[in-house]
């Protein structure tokens, strides 16, 4: 199964195909002017749509910042600086969703929601996610 790179940006993605050499599709990724912020106004803004989450807001806006300070460092050093990824878990309900479309309309990044119940049910076999990520691929 191939892998793919995701991560949040701040103007514009666009998706190659895959490269010959890693086999992981190339993400061009534009900067502007929202890519100046900090962890504690990008929590400012998240603190105007979503109550509470305190950690998660902190963890995300550092994430996010962090990412945007690497796509600013030279090419032979980003691939030395590992981006941190985030996986956010929790019962329904709690803002995983929510802190991940704000942050993303904050970044100017496409944010897409897939349900994968609604692809593999329980004792079906569905579609497998590699065609998933095809697809969200595609429509980023």
């Amino acid at each position: 199964m191939p892998i793919y790179k995701f991560s949040y940006h701040c103007r514009g993605v666009s998706v190659s195909e895959k490269n010959t050499d890693s086999e992981i599709p190339q993400i061009s990724l534009l900067l502007d002017d929202s890519c100046s912020l900090v962890p504690p106004q990008i929590v400012e803004e998240l603190d105007k749509y979503i109550i509470g989450q305190d950690e998660a807001k902190r963890a995300v806006s550092i994430a996010l910042r962090n990412r945007w300070r690497r796509l600013r460092v030279a090419d032979d050093m980003q691939e030395e600086i590992t981006p941190k990824n985030i996986i956010m878990m929790g019962p329904t309900g709690v803002g995983k969703t929510e802190i991940s479309r704000r942050l993303a309309k904050l970044a100017k990044a496409p944010f897409v929601k897939v349900e994968a119940s609604k692809f593999t049910e329980v004792g079906y076999v569905g579609r497998d996610v590699e065609s998933i990520i095809r697809d969200l691929v595609e429509v980023a």
